[in-house]
């Protein structure tokens, strides 16, 4: 099966002022948001980004992500090799 990608950069500023933008995208959010739920969903309406962003602040909270152990050896020897890794990153956050 073909796959493809689309990329699309909108300069906001060409047709109207970013705070214009900002404001009326907050308010379509918050409409969004507030819409009428199914009783047989599950409560909440998100928009793109929330779950990823809610995950984001959750895990930062908790001190950030758990790294695997072996994901954390070839971190260090990937550090301990490469020149300049080890004068910048002499001590990692699961050392």
């Amino acid at each position: 099966m073909p796959l493809g990608h689309f990329f699309l950069a909108i300069n906001i500023e060409a047709m109207c002022p970013l705070e214009t933008f900002k404001k009326n995208s907050s308010s379509l959010l918050t409409a969004l948001r507030g819409s009428m739920k199914s009783p047989a969903g599950p409560g909440r309406i998100w928009t793109a980004g929330e779950p990823e962003n809610d995950a984001r602040v959750k895990r930062m909270g908790q001190g950030g992500m758990n790294v695997p152990v072996s994901l954390q050896k070839n971190m260090v020897v990937l550090r301990d090799v490469r020149p300049g890794l080890a004068e910048k990153y002499s001590k990692l956050p699961f050392e």
